[in-house]
């Protein structure tokens, strides 16, 4: 038995690109990852940036999402190869194939005239 599957927590980097080639769309998103260990008593972090590539409906709703987002996304591992114009040689590159996404985002608080409303109406309904 053999299994492919990433799954990433990160957050945005960019507003997510929708593309289209041979009559299909699709939506990129750069995910980036933070980790850090301990050397000589500091902690040093590192930033990992991912391509993460969606198509079908689901590339509809990654389109929507922009750039600071905190999100998850499961999918498979995957490598290509291209012709590289700038160095006249084949790339390879690594990306993501997304299945699911998982907005972290928490709700965003009601503007301050909202709360002082909200806070108004309680007083008078304890009165």
């Amino acid at each position: 038995m053999y299994e492919n599957k990433v799954t990433l927590i990160g957050f945005l980097g960019n507003d997510a690109e929708v593309r289209t080639t041979n009559n299909r769309s699709f939506t990129v998103l750069s995910l980036a990852t933070k980790s850090s260990y301990k050397k000589d008593g500091k902690y040093i972090s590192h930033t990992e940036w991912h391509r993460c590539v969606v198509f079908g409906k689901l590339s509809e709703f990654a389109g929507t999402l922009k750039k600071g987002a905190h999100i998850q996304v499961e999918g498979e591992l995957r490598s290509r190869e291209y012709d590289s114009k700038k160095t006249d040689s084949k790339q390879r590159i690594w990306e993501v194939r997304v299945d699911s996404i998982l907005k972290l985002d928490r709700a965003e608080k009601a503007a301050p005239e909202e709360q002082e409303q909200d806070e108004f109406n309680q007083e008078d309904e304890a009165a």
